[in-house]
């Protein structure tokens, strides 16, 4: 995540709560037909000959050199990678990509596929790779990255417990973002987009191990963000105004963090959104558009609004095995309605997809349902034939192994 300054240029300041959740609303649920998908990955990043041995945010930097974003060396030109992905750093060194999005799965596919295999080479030069699960399976929560957010967001989640301070530095999530849909289809896709988490949670589950140990967990990243503050890692609610309840949930989350002009960026406990633009809290100056747009960022639930759907409760996948939960959740949004029913037995069972995964057989069924519709609605992807066949052969491998995950 990028350290937003704020002379940003949404300086004009609020004033009323309506004001904020009307803005929110409006940013946040872009109408139009559902035409681009893109995606973000997250990797670990390990030392070759010895992944469990901690990582500098020196060696990180050398290899990333004139790549490296500015959290990370704040002189950095920050050149994006030849596909144009920018490349950002998380807490504990990991790296994600941001890929631009495209109306094609297969120029996806081309782009992130060229990033990823630059981005290993920048790496392996220093003798750094990036891990294959969705959390590091190796070592302890370290943080590498010493900015205002994260100095903030540490110390607001140690009082929680300890997934706070692993999901920060030792997850990897994978992130699909699509459009949100015409004004009579956002309820429905909101709804479904929600619905399909615990079932492809289950299928995709990639992060069964922490400390050199099977936790008992098939996805240890799942159980770790969702425990983390739940207040802004739970699943939002569903109701027919979307836009309207996302708002008020905006508003009604604390602050994680304020920025300020100071290198302390820490917010008091408990004060919300709203309450900054009530003037309840007096934190110097009155909270402004830009302020809103940053706290958004602060919020992980399992679907977050930002003028697009973010989808950020898959694990991320070895490999490019982020093309077959990227292809199955929008063709299985092309087909809401459906979704929805299938997956009401199981839509609320987040904890469990993150133990059992497809061990649990209501999981197992309602993922074997939704692989059967999203394998027959492949053509909306704009994948070619080869990698629709690739897509429906992986999801039909997790199907067959998933059982046995644990």
């Amino acid at each position: 995540m990028r350290e937003t300054p704020i002379d940003g240029p949404e300086l004009r300041p609020l004033r009323e709560r309506v004001e904020a959740e009307a803005y929110v609303a409006s940013v946040c649920f872009k109408h139009g037909p559902p035409r681009l998908v893109g995606v973000e990955l997250e990797w670990t990043v390990h030392h070759v000959e010895d992944p469990a041995r901690t990582l500098s945010a020196d060696a990180l930097r050398q290899a990333l050199g004139d790549h490296a974003p500015p959290t990370l060396n704040p002189d950095s030109p920050h050149t994006s990678l030849p596909g144009g992905s920018p490349l950002t750093a998380e807490p504990g060194g990991q790296v994600e990509i941001s890929a631009q999005p495209e109306e094609s799965l297969t120029d996806l596919h081309a782009t992130v596929t060229a990033d990823t295999h630059y981005l290993a080479g920048l790496l392996a030069t220093r003798g750094l790779t990036m891990g294959e699960s969705a959390i590091d399976p190796y070592r302890t929560p370290t943080r590498v990255l010493e900015t205002p957010r994260y100095l903030a967001m540490e110390k607001a989640f140690e009082p929680l417990g300890s997934h706070g301070v692993t999901m920060m530095c030792n997850t990897a999530g994978f992130q699909v973002c699509v459009d949100a849909g015409e004004r009579e289809d956002l309820a429905v896709r909101w709804r479904a987009a929600h619905a399909l988490g615990p079932p492809l949670s289950a299928l995709f589950a990639n992060s069964p191990q922490m400390l050199g140990k099977r936790t008992g967990w098939v996805s240890n990243r799942l159980h770790t963000v969702l425990g983390t503050d739940p207040v802004r890692t739970y699943p939002s609610e569903t109701p027919d105004d979307p836009a309207t309840s996302w708002a008020r949930r905006v508003l009604d989350t604390p602050l994680l963090c304020v920025r300020r002009d100071g290198g302390c960026w820490d917010a008091p406990p408990g004060v919300t959104f709203a309450d900054w633009v009530a003037g309840a809290a007096d934190l110097g100056r009155q909270a402004t558009i830009a302020d809103l747009d940053y706290h958004i960022t602060t919020l992980f639930p399992p679907v977050r609004a930002q003028g697009y759907l973010e989808i950020r409760y898959i694990d991320a996948q070895p490999g490019d095995g982020w093309l077959a939960p990227a292809a199955l959740v929008v063709a299985l949004l092309s087909e809401a309605d459906k979704v929805v029913d299938i997956c009401a037995p199981v839509a609320n069972d987040w904890l469990t997809a993150a133990r059992a995964g497809l061990g649990d057989p209501a999981l197992a069924r309602a993922a074997a349902a939704l692989a059967e519709i999203g394998i027959a609605a492949l053509d909306v992807t704009g994948l070619t034939p080869e990698l629709a066949r690739r897509v429906a052969g992986d999801i039909e491998h997790r199907l067959h192994d998933g059982r046995n995950q644990g």
